[in-house]
Protein backbone atom coordinates (compact mmCIF):
# COMPACT_ATOMS: atom_id res chain seq x y z
CA UNK A 1 0.00 0.00 0.00
CA UNK A 2 1.46 3.37 -0.98
CA UNK A 3 2.17 5.82 1.83
CA UNK A 4 3.47 8.69 -0.34
CA UNK A 5 2.07 9.39 -3.81
CA UNK A 6 3.65 11.81 -6.28
CA UNK A 7 1.40 13.08 -9.09
CA UNK A 8 2.85 14.97 -12.06
CA UNK A 9 0.69 17.86 -13.30
CA UNK A 10 1.12 20.25 -16.22
CA UNK A 11 -2.34 21.69 -16.77
CA UNK A 12 -3.22 19.27 -19.58
CA UNK A 13 -6.47 17.33 -19.70
CA UNK A 14 -4.65 14.05 -19.04
CA UNK A 15 -2.75 15.55 -16.07
CA UNK A 16 -6.00 16.85 -14.59
CA UNK A 17 -7.50 13.37 -14.88
CA UNK A 18 -4.36 11.94 -13.25
CA UNK A 19 -4.73 14.44 -10.37
CA UNK A 20 -8.27 13.21 -9.73
CA UNK A 21 -7.11 9.58 -9.90
CA UNK A 22 -4.20 10.27 -7.54
CA UNK A 23 -6.51 12.04 -5.10
CA UNK A 24 -8.89 9.09 -5.15
CA UNK A 25 -6.00 6.67 -4.59
CA UNK A 26 -4.55 8.79 -1.77
CA UNK A 27 -7.92 8.92 -0.03
CA UNK A 28 -8.49 5.16 -0.35
CA UNK A 29 -4.96 4.34 0.88
CA UNK A 30 -4.67 7.08 3.50
CA UNK A 31 -1.50 8.21 1.72
CA UNK A 32 0.19 11.61 1.56
CA UNK A 33 -0.22 13.18 -1.89
CA UNK A 34 2.13 15.64 -3.55
CA UNK A 35 1.50 17.30 -6.89
CA UNK A 36 4.69 18.06 -8.81
CA UNK A 37 5.03 20.50 -11.69
CA UNK A 38 8.25 20.58 -13.68
CA UNK A 39 9.14 24.06 -14.87
CA UNK A 40 11.01 23.49 -18.13
CA UNK A 41 12.59 26.96 -18.22
CA UNK A 42 15.69 27.14 -16.04
CA UNK A 43 15.74 30.55 -14.26
CA UNK A 44 19.36 31.23 -15.22
CA UNK A 45 18.53 30.80 -18.91
CA UNK A 46 15.38 32.89 -18.61
CA UNK A 47 17.33 35.73 -16.98
CA UNK A 48 19.75 35.84 -19.93
CA UNK A 49 16.97 35.81 -22.53
CA UNK A 50 15.81 39.39 -21.99
CA UNK A 51 14.58 39.61 -25.57
CA UNK A 52 12.19 36.70 -24.98
CA UNK A 53 11.62 36.88 -21.24
CA UNK A 54 11.03 39.84 -19.01
CA UNK A 55 9.67 40.13 -15.48
CA UNK A 56 6.08 40.35 -16.65
CA UNK A 57 6.43 37.23 -18.76
CA UNK A 58 8.12 35.36 -15.92
CA UNK A 59 5.28 36.41 -13.64
CA UNK A 60 2.84 35.10 -16.24
CA UNK A 61 4.70 31.77 -16.26
CA UNK A 62 4.50 31.67 -12.45
CA UNK A 63 0.78 32.43 -12.60
CA UNK A 64 0.25 29.65 -15.13
CA UNK A 65 2.11 27.15 -12.92
CA UNK A 66 0.08 28.21 -9.88
CA UNK A 67 -3.15 27.81 -11.89
CA UNK A 68 -2.11 24.29 -12.94
CA UNK A 69 -1.31 23.35 -9.35
CA UNK A 70 -4.53 24.97 -8.12
CA UNK A 71 -6.54 22.70 -10.42
CA UNK A 72 -4.80 19.65 -8.94
CA UNK A 73 -5.35 20.91 -5.39
CA UNK A 74 -9.03 21.40 -6.20
CA UNK A 75 -9.19 17.75 -7.29
CA UNK A 76 -7.70 16.73 -3.92
CA UNK A 77 -10.25 18.85 -2.06
CA UNK A 78 -13.11 17.37 -4.12
CA UNK A 79 -11.95 13.91 -3.05
CA UNK A 80 -11.73 15.04 0.61
CA UNK A 81 -7.94 14.54 0.68
CA UNK A 82 -6.42 16.76 3.36
CA UNK A 83 -2.86 15.40 3.47
CA UNK A 84 -1.52 16.93 0.26
CA UNK A 85 0.89 19.59 -0.94
CA UNK A 86 2.51 20.75 -4.15
CA UNK A 87 6.01 21.43 -5.40
CA UNK A 88 7.59 23.04 -8.46
CA UNK A 89 10.97 21.83 -9.67
CA UNK A 90 13.02 23.21 -12.55
CA UNK A 91 14.64 20.92 -15.08
CA UNK A 92 15.19 20.61 -18.80
CA UNK A 93 14.27 16.89 -18.59
CA UNK A 94 10.78 16.35 -17.18
CA UNK A 95 10.98 12.57 -16.72
CA UNK A 96 14.29 12.75 -14.86
CA UNK A 97 12.99 15.53 -12.61
CA UNK A 98 9.94 13.45 -11.66
CA UNK A 99 11.79 10.19 -11.03
CA UNK A 100 14.71 11.85 -9.21
CA UNK A 101 12.37 13.80 -6.94
CA UNK A 102 10.33 10.66 -6.21
CA UNK A 103 13.45 8.68 -5.31
CA UNK A 104 15.10 11.44 -3.25
CA UNK A 105 11.94 12.20 -1.25
CA UNK A 106 11.02 8.50 -0.92
CA UNK A 107 7.69 8.45 -2.74
CA UNK A 108 6.49 4.91 -3.20
CA UNK A 109 4.03 5.54 -6.05
CA UNK A 110 3.89 7.89 -9.05
CA UNK A 111 0.71 8.87 -10.90
CA UNK A 112 0.68 10.74 -14.20
CA UNK A 113 -1.40 11.18 -17.30
CA UNK A 114 -0.70 10.69 -20.97
CA UNK A 115 -2.59 11.31 -24.18
CA UNK A 116 -0.14 9.67 -26.59
CA UNK A 117 -2.18 6.99 -28.36
CA UNK A 118 -0.55 6.48 -31.73
CA UNK A 119 2.60 4.28 -31.76
CA UNK A 120 4.13 6.45 -34.50
CA UNK A 121 3.42 9.61 -32.47
CA UNK A 122 5.13 7.93 -29.51
CA UNK A 123 8.24 7.15 -31.60
CA UNK A 124 8.43 10.64 -33.08
CA UNK A 125 7.45 12.68 -30.03
CA UNK A 126 8.46 10.32 -27.27
CA UNK A 127 6.50 10.14 -24.08
CA UNK A 128 7.39 11.51 -20.67
CA UNK A 129 5.20 8.76 -19.20
CA UNK A 130 7.20 6.02 -20.94
CA UNK A 131 10.46 7.55 -19.72
CA UNK A 132 9.13 7.79 -16.16
CA UNK A 133 8.05 4.14 -16.25
CA UNK A 134 11.53 3.07 -17.39
CA UNK A 135 13.39 5.19 -14.79
CA UNK A 136 11.11 4.98 -11.75
CA UNK A 137 12.13 3.13 -8.60
CA UNK A 138 8.48 2.69 -7.59
CA UNK A 139 5.20 1.63 -9.20
CA UNK A 140 3.76 4.07 -11.74
CA UNK A 141 0.06 4.47 -12.53
CA UNK A 142 -0.63 5.96 -15.96
CA UNK A 143 -4.01 7.61 -16.49
CA UNK A 144 -4.72 7.46 -20.20
CA UNK A 145 -6.81 10.17 -21.86
CA UNK A 146 -8.02 9.91 -25.43
CA UNK A 147 -9.46 13.40 -25.74
CA UNK A 148 -11.49 16.06 -23.97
Amino acid sequence: MPKKILCAVDGSYSANRAAACAADLAKDMGAKLTFIHVNRVPPERAAKMVYFWDETQLSAVDAQIHAQLAHACKAAAEHAVTNFDSVVVTSNKVSTAITSYAKEKEYDHIVMGTDVTNPLEHIVLGSVATEVISKAHSPVTIVHSHSH
